[in-house]
């Protein structure tokens, strides 16, 4: 099959991108790409809210990876807004009979604006003619993940975290690789069109779990204390002062801690045939990658 990753030079898209060159004609599309070709990859420069380059990108494309978003500008809401557009017309227009959209874990009345975009990207996408299939993923855990490398800074940074009351807010974190195995296991996959699938780990946790079995892991032991009075904009910029992140990627993230991302049912697992990875093995291949 011809398949399109949209959004291909990033953390998941790359690597993605390459898995699925093994046995499909790949069209890698992103803004600035790395080179024409590259482990068996065609590249297109198209920017993903330009309707027009995605028509001529999606040009006889039988499935659609949609993996963009603008978390990191000021006006992301409207530029995913503009790309989900763009690429269901040009998935339409280019006679694609599937496009595959990995969105996030969420559901309550007072999203952040950066979850409440995931899911308004999944709902244009679905508002079109071609079939969907879309993965709400929960944080994943993997080198190069804003959320998890986060983490990852805050224990080696602070052996002293004062918290705000998001780390007593449960997950279920996720391994890039099983992440990876469900993307490529709905590709053409029929029982997958028209579907929405939970995508977590095998454990349901606290971020305070989570970063003391990362410090664990890490051979760390800081100590957490959890605090009431740290608002969303204040956590953004205590993030910004000791991880890697900016603000403008920190501070929506932060906001969409407040609300669980917990799975509410294992299908896809079934579906794709996929055993999914212990959280410590998750973290440990992670650290490997990370170095």
């Amino acid at each position: 099959m011809r398949v399109a990753v949209v959004g291909a030079t990033g953390t998941i898209g790359r690597p993605l991108a390459r898995a699925l060159s093994a046995d499909h004609e790949v069209v890698g599309v992103a803004r600035r790409p790395a080179a024409s070709v590259e482990d068996g990859v065609e590249w297109i420069a198209a920017d993903a809210t330009d309707a027009a380059a995605m028509r001529r990108a999606l040009d006889g494309v039988e499935v659609v990876y949609h993996l963009v978003h603008s978390l990191g500008s000021g006006d992301f809401e409207a530029r995913d807004r503009a790309a989900a557009t763009a690429v269901a017309a040009g998935a339409a227009a280019g006679g694609a009979a599937q496009i595959v959209y990995l969105g996030g874990l969420g559901e309550a009345a007072d999203l952040s604006p950066h979850l409440r975009s995931r899911a308004e990207t999944a709902s244009i996408l679905e508002a079109g003619p071609v079939p969907v299939t879309t993965l709400q993923a929960a944080m994943i855990v993997g080198a190069g993940s804003v959320a998890f490398e986060t983490i990852l800074a805050l224990v080696d940074r602070l052996p002293i975290m004062i918290c705000p009351r998001w780390v007593s807010v449960e997950t279920q974190p996720v391994a890039m690789a099983d992440v990876l195995a469900v993307l490529i296991g709905v590709c053409g996959n029929e029982a997958a069109f028209d579907q929405t699938f939970d995508v977590g780990g095998l454990e349901v946790m606290t971020y305070r779990t989570m970063m003391e079995r990362v410090a664990r892991v890490r051979g760390r032991h800081p100590l957490l204390v959890e605090v009431p009075f740290l608002t969303p904009r204040l956590s953004s910029l205590w993030l910004y002062l000791v991880t890697p992140a900016s603000v403008a990627v920190a501070r929506p993230l932060v906001e969409g801690l407040r609300v669980p991302t917990v799975a509410h049912d294992d299908r896809i697992w079934d579906l794709v045939g996929v055993q999914r990875t212990t959280f410590d093995e998750a973290i440990r291949s992670a650290l490997r990658e990370h170095g």
